[in-house]
């Protein structure tokens, strides 16, 4: 990340990257897992969402490069954050196709068939929500999803808030918190689970390094009684 991102002598990252460099650490670690499962053959890595495209970049330079095949491409809607990503794809050695797209993360368009893997580091508020949408029309075989803030503007919130109000959660910002955030987490699992993933919900880091530590890890398997008993605790959890 320094000589891509940097790249000055003497100049070191910020020191929020250098926390956000163990957890690009960490997925670098959950992404050459899931392209075991995938054999020699070339793969597609989405990187969405991706900012200035850390995960995806680095990922080309130590796992994709020394596989000697592979793409990534990176989704980003700021172009300034985009260009950035586009000057450092410039300077890797490894020999791996890199494309930046500019625009939402939740354009069609934007995405390629049957990804490989998707990755989101922080996807903030919706965005988190539509990458596991698309990631779930394109029939990605590997999601791994690390969600930011929660805000008020998320498809589920207010499904969250009225399942607060009918079993009394106080109203005090601390405690009605946790429990909104722990039903978002909950609706996200359901529906993956419901469209096929198997899901795992783990902790890529500590808390000390970021509150927002979060690993949604799915993989595509298709199985429909899983799938179907996700359904109805999706619907119970919506109050459907």
């Amino acid at each position: 990340m320094e000589r891509l991102f940097v790249g000055v002598p003497g100049a070191r990252l910020r020191q929020e990257d250098e926390r956000k460099a163990v957890e690009v650490a960490a997925l670098l670690g959950e992404i050459e897992q899931a392209l075991r499962r995938c054999g020699q053959r070339p793969v597609t890595v989405v990187d969405a969402a991706s900012g200035k495209t850390y995960v995806g970049l680095v990922a080309a330079e130590l796992i994709l490069g020394p596989r000697g095949h592979g793409r990534v491409i990176a989704i980003e809607r700021e172009p300034k954050r985009a260009a950035v990503a586009a000057a450092a794809a410039r300077m890797l050695s490894a020999g791996v196709e890199i494309e930046v797209r500019v625009g939402d993360v939740g354009d069609a368009e934007l995405w390629p068939a049957a990804p490989d893997v998707v990755v989101a580091l922080h996807a903030c508020g919706p965005a988190a929500d539509l990458v596991i949408d698309r990631a779930v029309a394109h029939e990605a075989k590997h999601l791994l999803l690390v969600p930011c803030c929660t805000s008020e503007s998320m498809a589920c919130m207010t499904a969250a808030v009225a399942a607060a109000e009918r079993q009394g959660i106080p109203r005090h910002a601390g405690v009605r918190r946790r429990y909104l955030q722990a039903f978002v987490d909950a609706e996200r699992t359901l529906r993956l689970e419901a469209s096929g993933y198997e899901t795992e919900v783990v902790e890529l880091c500590p808390p000390t390094v970021t509150p927002h530590n979060l690993l949604f890890r799915a993989r595509r398997v298709g199985e429909p009684n899983r799938k179907q008993a996700a359904r109805t605790r999706l619907g119970t959890l919506l109050g459907q």
